[in-house]
């Protein structure tokens, strides 16, 4: 049996999708008035549950060969108590869990921004360390920092077999954090390229990290090991807007904006939202502009040479099929309904 924590989100979704499709008993970890209907077309198994609550977490763990931990504190913004109580607590609660119920292996989503800030033209591998220049709100990457640190802990001392993946931005059909932000600003023409635009984006599809989490699930070698699955390929920032503003029917991405104007805007954002409080993030942040415009990238060698890793949807096919889903959703279309495109 495999466990999916997470499996209404993004990354989750398609790790639930891509067992399904290899036959692979699925179990998800879902709480109270989750919206299951993607899920009800997969043929899994519901247990009812909360990462936060470790009373739930025995019953989803009893005969499971490996767990797949992918839910968090999603996002940027918001308070670190939300942080500390889901990302770092609730991956604590899944591994006493998972090593109680003698769980084989436990695949825990990461991320790259696990390694810090590095904003120099630098290629950054697995053997790099973690937590480069955190900012005090950092908070998603110190949390997963710390979120490492507790399952690595767990496998040094051989309570369980780990391995660590992590991701860079994750693109996809069923993004709901990014997707509706960069249509709306691509077809209204707001839309701006930081710096220069040919950096090289960092920017993975869903589908593809799934396949690299299973096989590595799969592999004895893989077992302590971490794996960046930060890339489909090369493609630049000028590049990437240029295929999003082509597949939603927008002109081309032309205005720039200056890496270090577009930084210091976020911070000046970030110290308001966080003076007055707001619940909702600022529409630029240091962490967004980071993402885009950094000129750091990191290496997914390893996962090719070691997972033979070769990502199966190319951003020609991904973006596509991502725009097409979220077209659906504006048009209000069943949720249930997928594209069965990148299966083929």
């Amino acid at each position: 049996m495999n466990l999916v924590t997470g499996a209404t989100g993004l990354l989750g979704s398609h790790i639930v999708e891509q067992l399904h499709k290899r036959g692979l008993p699925v179990r998800v970890l879902v709480r109270p008035g989750s919206d299951r209907a993607w899920l009800e077309t997969q043929d899994v198994e519901f247990v009812a549950g909360d990462i936060t609550d470790p009373a739930s977490l025995a019953a989803a763990c009893a005969d499971v060969d490996v767990v797949y931990h992918s839910a968090a504190k999603v996002g940027d913004w918001g308070p670190w108590e939300e942080f500390q109580r889901i990302t770092i607590d609730g991956t604590q609660n899944m591994i006493a869990a998972a090593v109680a119920a003698g769980v084989r292996r436990f695949v825990h989503i990461s991320s790259i921004s696990a390694y810090g800030y590095h904003t120099n033209d630098v290629s950054v591998d697995e053997t790099w360390d973690l937590g480069y220049k955190l900012y005090k709100w950092a908070y998603y990457s110190k949390s997963k920092v710390a979120a490492e640190r507790i399952v690595r802990q767990a496998h040094q001392a051989g309570r369980i077999q780990v391995t660590v993946i992590r991701p860079a931005w994750i693109y996809g059909p069923r993004d709901r954090t990014t997707i509706a932000r960069l249509y709306a600003m691509v077809k209204r023409g707001q839309a701006k390229i930081l710096g220069r635009g040919d950096n090289r984006l960092n920017v993975v599809y869903a589908g593809n990290i799934a396949e690299a989490a299973i096989t590595a699930a799969g592999m004895p070698e893989a077992s302590g090991e971490a794996f960046n699955c930060s890339n489909d390929g090369a493609i630049t920032q000028q590049a990437y807007f240029d295929l999003l503003a082509k597949t939603c029917g927008a002109p081309p991405v032309t205005r720039h904006v200056p890496y270090r104007i577009a930084y210091f805007a976020g911070f000046v954002l970030e110290c308001l939202g966080h003076l007055f409080r707001w619940r909702k993030p600022p529409f630029v942040t240091r962490y967004a502009v980071w993402l885009m415009g950094r000129r750091s990238y990191f290496s997914a060698e390893k996962a090719r040479k070691v997972l033979d890793w070769q990502p199966t949807v190319a951003y020609e096919q991904g973006v596509p099929l991502t725009v097409a889903w979220y077209e659906r959703q504006l048009r209000g279309e069943p949720t249930a309904r997928e594209t069965a495109a990148a299966s083929r």
